[in-house]
């Protein structure tokens, strides 16, 4: 894997859904393995469907418990902000849409923890358009993100919070 020893850097509260999600793939691994054990002896028909199946499922599960483990391993929780007023990973950030006159709240994080779910905030990664444009910024800033569609969307940073 090409990027296997670049740091990711997780929020406390990313870092731990990250082990959660782990948690829960490797009981999904136990049961899909449980189930594969199943087909295999109930199988008379090399071209059984069902255990085709269950083999891509148990694979599916497995490349997931593998990014999750690579991720965690790289993994450094954020804990200090070196640029306080300033927005970086972690951030908690107000934005003003100046299109649509509607606030937003969304906080920052990186790639592989804006991937998982839960949470209480939606989460922006720094490698989106918004995120982007989002990084270094402080309260007061504007900018302007263009999308994919060809639009742009003017934002007002309002408040930054960690």
């Amino acid at each position: 894997m090409a990027q296997a020893s670049r740091q990711v850097k997780l929020t406390r509260e990313g870092f731990e859904r990250l082990q959660k999600t782990l948690e829960q793939e490797q009981a999904r691994l136990a049961e899909a393995t449980r189930i594969l054990q199943e087909q295999m002896e109930t199988s008379s028909d090399t071209e059984d469907t069902g255990l085709e199946d269950a083999k891509r499922e148990k694979m599916n599960i497995e490349a997931r418990i593998d990014e999750l483990e690579d991720t965690l391993a790289r993994a450094t929780v954020i804990e200090d902000h070196e640029n306080e007023g300033r927005v970086e990973l972690g951030a908690i950030v107000m934005l003003a849409n100046e299109t649509t006159k509607k606030d937003m709240k969304v906080q920052v994080v990186s790639a592989p923890e804006a991937t998982v779910t839960g949470g209480s905030l939606p989460r922006v990664s720094e490698d989106s358009p918004v995120g982007k444009e989002l990084m270094g910024r402080k309260k007061g800033d504007a900018f302007v993100v263009n999308l994919d569609n060809g639009k742009q969307m003017k934002y007002k940073v309002k408040s930054i919070e960690y």
